[in-house]
């Protein structure tokens, strides 16, 4: 694939993200809730690797600049760097769902939990015990959203490979 055609389908999954993230969300308990974005954020990952990054982090930073009431978020920003970079790394180098499962888990794991709570403990002098819970229930959350959608995606991607080379 040439460099026009990664720019491309890069864009169009941040939009995705962009849109899926501002507009369908799924509320839970307080204001935690299920980010469609991830999806978006997943496939961009089993399809481009360390590169499908930009999705997480730019479509983020998209998303709270124009929707969210708290503004830009540096730790959330952070996190999806993280995760798309360590999980860009592994995707890139194989298909195989649960090496792909665990290192979501990993990776999210690693931004969410412990990056992005330390950025705003930081920043807004919590505690990091009072924000755990909260950052506990977005990483479950957020790498449910991912690993739920590896496999329509791995599905998917075989059946129009296969297709398109009748």
């Amino acid at each position: 694939m040439n460099k026009t055609k990664k720019i491309c389908y890069l864009a169009v999954l941040t939009a995705l993200y962009v849109v899926l993230s501002a507009f369908l969300k799924i509320n839970l308990i307080g204001n935690i809730q299920i980010d469609l974005g991830y999806i978006a954020f997943a496939v961009a990952l089993c399809e481009f690797g360390i590169y499908g990054a930009v999705v997480g982090v730019i479509g983020c930073a998209i998303e709270s600049l124009l929707f969210s009431a708290y503004g830009f978020s540096i730790g959330w920003a952070v996190a999806n760097a993280i995760i798309g970079i360590g999980c860009g790394m592994v995707f890139a180098r194989t298909d195989r769902i649960s090496v792909r499962i665990f290192s979501i888990i990993l990776f999210a794991a690693i931004g969410l939990l412990g990056v992005k709570t330390v950025i705003e403990c930081s920043l807004y002098s919590i505690p990091y015990v009072v924000k755990l819970p909260k950052s506990a229930m977005a990483f479950v959350v957020d790498s449910l959203v991912m690993i739920v959608s590896l496999a329509p995606y791995q599905k998917l991607r075989k059946r129009i490979l296969i297709s398109g080379r009748s």
